[in-house]
């Protein structure tokens, strides 16, 4: 996928895996249509430029994550409605040599979904890979989103706002993710973090 042009790109961070380009632009381009907006009213609506809307439909950009949550708030989709293919039904198995992951340009934050992309949903399932030392910085998700994580390697700071929480192995933490928040490795060793999107409480913390 050729490099995005860094007058429109928007913002730095996590790009889409080059192989889902292709699905986003054609979920973009067929959501826009089926909620009646126009490239233009699209940019309005999101603050993302148009130009960048356009790259990303003809499969031109690598866009970040945070760039497409602008977008799926304006569009009230989910975030998976860019990202699904043709609806599965019967079993599925997700083979891990063949994953669609999301990573960081330096390839130090890596998600990879653990669920197939079979149309809209609610409930998501991910598995997070952070090298040591490493912070990934996210944006506000739409009003409403909470995250449920718990850490199985590592050890990691999640903050939230101006709260800062430490996990070690085998802790978990629901937070409102409808802020700026951020999952900081504090170790030496790359920490793996299993993380569901969902709707519903406060922030909390469990420890084993």
């Amino acid at each position: 996928m050729p490099t995005p042009d860094p007058d429109i790109s928007g913002e730095a961070g996590t790009e889409v895996d080059e192989d889902l380009g292709p699905i986003v632009g054609r979920n973009l381009r067929r959501l826009r249509i089926r909620r009646g907006h126009s490239l233009e009213r699209l940019a309005k609506l999101s603050g993302v430029s148009r130009a960048m809307l356009s790259q990303i439909e003809l499969s031109r950009s690598a866009p970040t994550v945070n760039l497409l949550w602008k977008v799926v708030r304006a569009l009230d989709v989910p975030f998976t409605a860019l990202v699904s293919t043709a609806r599965l039904g019967g079993t599925t198995v997700l083979r891990a040599e063949r994953a669609k992951t999301l990573s960081s340009q330096n390839g130090q934050f890596r998600s990879r979904a653990l669920f197939p992309f079979d149309g809209e949903r609610r409930v998501e399932f991910y598995e997070v890979r952070i090298a040591g030392g490493t912070t990934e910085e996210e944006a506000a998700h739409a009003p409403g989103t909470l995250e449920n994580l718990v850490l199985n390697r590592g050890r990691v700071e999640i903050a939230v706002g101006a709260e800062t929480h430490r996990l070690d192995p085998g802790d978990a933490i629901m937070f409102e993710a409808d802020v700026a928040h951020a999952y900081r490795n504090v170790g030496f060793d790359e920490a793996v973090i299993y993380l569901t999107p969902i709707r519903g409480f406060q922030a909390v913390v469990w420890r084993r």
